[in-house]
């Protein structure tokens, strides 16, 4: 599933390419995502200057003259910027044709993937409104995990992927974030030391920045917007290894409410 790595990827790959652009039409292929593409979504954004993009968690959205669209890439989603008359593929969804004479193509085999569009502040918008603090803000600091941990008996690695309580740590990078703090997976949140909190925070944040840097993680059907894969894979220190890279030992694997996760016995306390 495409994670907040690969949506800000997508977003700072998509902007200068529709910025300050005009939508000519918008068209749509299957409206049956995850929910269904409204009908009047066309007659709202044809005409419409895009003034910039933004990311709210692992939401890319599309800022407009009057409005916002709001797009998620569900768990096999991607946006490809593409000459307006680049044959279609058989899970291209729907089509925002620019004045540049460039569209903004998505493509989701899953169809998980959805398309909102407010006039109100995004922020507002009941998707958005209850989320919790982005991983890269002010708020998110030693102390807030500290807070958030004291009474907590779930593990450490439920906490963090817990949207209620930071954004956008998805399974493999919850995984990579507690591996660079020295942390297991499994121990209660309200085991955590403040000085443990501490790393944790700053382990996340390093982990997030380096795969954006590289451009996500393609385990599956992610690619950015130009099509290339994101080459996080690479730099992984625990998901999917055999040896630590770190002492040489193990990876241990394990399953925490359905999902993989792996860790080092030896590294991680």
């Amino acid at each position: 599933m495409p994670e907040l790595p690969e949506v800000e990827t997508t977003r700072r790959g998509l902007d200068p390419h529709v910025a300050g652009k005009r939508i000519v039409t918008f068209t749509v292929h299957e409206p049956r995502l995850r929910w269904p593409v409204p009908d009047d979504l066309a007659a709202k954004l044809a005409g419409q200057r895009i003034t910039g993009t933004a990311r709210r968690a692992k939401y890319l959205l599309i800022e407009l003259e009057s409005g916002t669209l709001l797009l998620h890439l569900g768990m096999s989603g991607s946006l490809r910027v593409l000459p307006a008359d680049t044959p279609r593929l058989t899970h291209d969804h729907y089509d925002l044709l620019l004045e540049s004479g460039n569209t903004l193509r998505f493509n989701d085999p899953r169809r998980f993937g959805s398309l909102h569009y407010t006039s109100d502040d995004p922020r507002r918008h009941p998707l958005l409104a209850r989320l919790a603090p982005e991983p890269f803000s002010p708020e998110f600091d030693a102390d807030y995990m500290w807070r958030i941990t004291r009474r907590r008996r779930a593990s450490i690695k439920q906490v963090i992927m817990n949207s209620r309580l930071v954004v956008g740590v998805g399974n493999i990078y919850a995984s990579e974030a507690l591996f660079r703090a020295r942390i297991r997976p499994r121990r209660r949140a309200q085991s955590l030391t403040r000085q443990e909190a501490a790393r944790l925070v700053k382990a996340v944040r390093a982990v997030l920045s380096h795969a954006i840097k590289v451009g996500g993680t393609t385990l599956r059907d992610y690619v950015g917007v130009d099509g290339e894969p994101g080459y996080f894979r690479q730099r992984l220190y625990a998901y999917e290894r055999g040896k630590c890279r770190v002492c040489g030992k193990p990876i241990r694997r394990l399953t925490q409410q359905g999902r993989s996760t792996y860790y080092c016995p030896n590294c991680q306390k």
